[in-house]
C-alpha cells in the first residue's frame, strides 16, 4: 500500500471474469427456478404443457396407469400433494441426477460469487491482498466444477427427455428456453473459470517473486559469520 492509501486494484481478468460469472449465475438462477425446460408444441393441443426441474404443468391430463379417473390441471410443484400419485413417473432416476447436478452447481456458483465480491471490493483488505491468488483459485475451481456439472446436467436431460417411458408422445415436445439458459450458463462459467485462472496464476507468480526479492534483501547469516571470522584472523 502506498503513502496515499493506494493499493492494487482488482485486475482486468478478475473484473471481466466476474462479469461473466455473475451473468452465468443469473441465467442459472432463472433456469433453476423456471418451468420451461421442455414444452409441448401449441399446435398439438397436448395435455402436457411444460415442465422444469421442480414444476409440471398439465391441462386435463389423465395418467393411463392410475386406477382412478383423475384429471390433472394447472402447474404444481413436483413434490406437491397434487402429484403424489404420479410422482414416481414424473421423477425418474435420471431426472433426479439432473436436479442434483444443477442444485450443486447453483450452490457452488453463488459461493464462488461471494468470494469474488470480496476480491473486487478488497475486503478485508490485508487478507485479500495477501491471499488474492488463493481466493481467485477458489472461485476458478467453483466455476470449473459448476460448468462441468451443468454440462453433465444438460447432456443427460437432452439425451433422456425423449424417452417414451417418461413423457408420453415425446415428439409433441421441444426443449425450451430454460434449458437454453442452462446451456449458456455452463459456457459462461467455463469462460469465467479461465479468466480467474489467469488472474490466480499471475498473482501467484508475483507473490513468489516478492518473496524471492525479500529473501535476497535479507543478510546471509553464514556470510556474515564468515566475515567476522576472517577479521578475527
Amino acid at each position: 500500500m502506498g503513502q496515499n492509501g493506494d493499493y492494487p486494484r482488482a485486475s482486468n481478468a478478475v473484473v471481466f471474469g466476474g462479469i461473466i460469472t455473475y451473468a452465468g449465475g443469473v441465467l442459472l438462477l432463472m433456469a433453476f427456478s423456471s418451468p420451461y425446460w421442455i414444452q409441448s408444441y401449441v399446435e398439438t393441443f397436448s395435455t402436457f404443457k411444460n415442465m422444469g426441474l421442480w414444476e409440471y404443468c398439465f391441462e386435463n391430463f389423465r395418467y393411463p396407469y392410475y386406477q382412478f379417473d383423475k384429471l390433472f390441471n394447472g402447474c404444481h410443484h413436483i413434490f406437491s400433494e397434487e402429484y403424489y400419485v404420479i410422482r414416481e413417473w414424473l421423477l425418474p432416476g435420471w431426472l433426479m441426477v439432473v436436479q442434483t447436478f444443477v442444485t450443486l452447481s447453483f450452490l457452488l456458483s453463488f459461493a464462488g460469487q461471494i468470494v469474488l465480491v470480496l476480491i473486487l471490493i478488497r475486503f478485508p483488505l490485508k487478507f485479500v491482498l495477501e491471499n488474492e491468488w488463493l481466493l481467485s483459485s477458489i472461485v476458478c475451481v467453483c466455476n470449473g466444477i459448476t460448468g462441468a456439472l451443468l454440462f453433465l446436467a444438460v447432456s443427460i436431460f437432452g439425451g433422456q427427455c425423449w424417452r417414451r417411458d417418461w413423457m408420453m408422445y415425446p415428439n409433441f415436445n421441444h426443449l425450451s428456453w430454460s434449458y437454453g439458459l442452462c446451456v449458456i450458463s455452463f459456457m459462461f462459467h467455463g469462460v469465467g473459470a479461465f479468466f480467474l485462472y489467469l488472474d490466480a496464476r499471475s498473482n501467484y507468480r508475483r507473490r513468489r517473486e516478492s518473496r524471492n526479492l525479500v529473501m535476497q534483501m535479507q543478510p546471509n547469516p553464514q556470510t556474515h559469520h564468515g566475515l567476522q571470522r576472517a577479521n578475527y584472523i
